[in-house]
């Protein structure tokens, strides 16, 4: 074992719950042993379900991750790698983990370990997703590639590859278009441009990027398409939808990301038109992709001039931003719990089965805050289910049997939010663009 995965392993023997051994019967070592790979905090629930259902589980994280809260009391091991570790020392100490016990299941609770997760399974030999995959699911250009020829309507895009095709691009397909990192998550890294002039810089800049993977092969031009943003979340098994809710953001991510404001989303009305559309082409687009299990966070927008419903992005990963605490308050199921139970029971060799959510509506609002800890007990209305607890964070989860009245808590937080708690703090230039 290299030096330097012996000693975060050895190291990682002190952070387990309990001793190494953890004081397991014979009939435990003998169950489902799962490894969770996680490089930023993310995925408690997970783990203490797959812990709920009976199985051995640890984890593989980084560093940076030494002081979260994580589930303790429902792991068997955790283990700190460098936090630039890169994918062949994971690969390696996961390898290192199947030396006492078989592995049933490698799982990546977390986007930027997708990919490396998914070489690790293919060396082990595990199930699940393998590379190729998974990076319809990481690399922006591929899936929609994969989407088109599914026959899901995308925005025109093109590659940054050929400089010809780049240029017949812009002739045919009018501005304003975006330029996208493909492989950044959310709206990071995305820029809005209005002339060919600005695309050409671009490029120049980003060409002139120390990093290999940082230069313009990197990223794509995409048509900007204005309307409304929907996401669709589900939880899959066996190549089937199990479980899924449909959601409209209030204001769409990437301008939140680029002027700030209140982030809200909400469940939208069960018997739309709109639910009817999404909860259809999302099925078609994991069908396409071929992802056979686990969580699938996927958005389309509406476009404003024509009304059609644009693919934009995929990722097999529970949403972020409490998605999970908001879609859980409407529907009574737990995005990560579920995806741990369809996990547990595949390394049986059993079905969890399709899930039946109650009928409610949820919405969130949530926002970066002024105050280190933002005191909403000025907040006080019955329909509140959850409160996000987090430094320079303030964020309310709310539910109703009626929409209407997720749709009035949410304005009125919106506003006051702004007024009592809002900061703003631009987003960082990946090593940026700067036009």
């Amino acid at each position: 074992m290299p030096a330097a995965t012996a000693r975060y392993i050895l190291s990682a023997k002190a952070e387990t719950s309990g001793e190494w051994e953890s004081g397991l019967s014979e009939a435990s070592r003998a169950g489902v042993n799962i490894v969770c790979v996680a490089s930023y905090f993310k995925g408690a629930d997970f783990l203490r379900e797959c812990k709920r259902q009976g199985a051995r589980v640890e984890l593989l994280t980084r560093e940076r991750t030494r002081h979260e809260p994580w589930p303790h009391e429902s792991l068997d091991g955790l283990h700190f790698l460098p936090d630039h570790a890169g994918a062949e020392l994971t690969l390696h100490a996961a390898a290192q983990l199947c030396r006492e016990r078989k592995l049933h299941a490698l799982v990546a609770l977390e986007e930027f370990d997708v990919i490396t997760t998914a070489l690790a399974r293919e060396h082990l030999r595990l199930p699940g997703p393998d590379s190729s995959r998974a990076r319809l699911f990481r690399d922006k250009l591929a899936m929609r590639i994969r989407a088109a020829e599914a026959g899901l309507t995308v925005p025109d895009f093109v590659p940054l590859f050929n400089y010809q095709e780049v240029g017949e691009y812009m002739e045919r397909v009018a501005p304003p278009w975006v330029i996208k990192p493909r492989s950044d998550v959310s709206a990071s890294g995305i820029r809005r441009l209005e002339e060919s002039e600005q695309v050409w810089r671009a490029i120049e800049a980003l060409d002139a990027r120390e990093s290999l993977q940082d230069k313009s092969p990197y990223y794509l031009l995409e048509k900007f398409v204005p309307g409304e943003v929907f996401h669709v979340d589900s939880v899959l098994e066996g190549g089937e939808i199990i479980f899924s809710g449909a959601s409209r953001y209030g204001r769409p991510p990437l301008r939140v990301v680029s002027e700030g404001g209140v982030f809200t989303t909400r469940t939208l009305e069960y018997d739309s038109t709109e639910h009817a559309e999404l909860t259809r082409l999302n099925a078609e687009l994991l069908g396409a992709l071929g992802l056979g299990r686990g969580a699938a966070h996927a958005e389309f927008i509406r476009g404003a001039e024509d009304g059609r419903f644009y693919f934009l992005e995929v990722a097999a990963r529970v949403g972020g931003a409490h998605i999970a605490e908001t879609l859980e308050a409407a529907s009574g199921h737990n995005l990560w719990r579920e995806w741990a139970r369809v996990e547990v029971a595949h390394a049986r060799g059993a079905r969890v089965g399709r899930i039946e959510p109650r009928r409610d509506y949820a919405g969130l609002a949530l926002s970066l805050a002024r105050q280190e800890h933002p005191d909403t007990s000025a907040y006080d209305d019955p329909e509140i289910v959850f409160r996000v607890d987090r430094p320079h964070h303030v964020g309310l989860v709310v539910r109703s049997p009626r929409p209407e009245r997720v749709r009035e808590l949410l304005d009125a937080y919106a506003e006051r939010f702004t007024r009592d708690f809002s900061a703003y703090v631009p987003p960082p230039e990946r090593r940026g663009i700067n036009l």
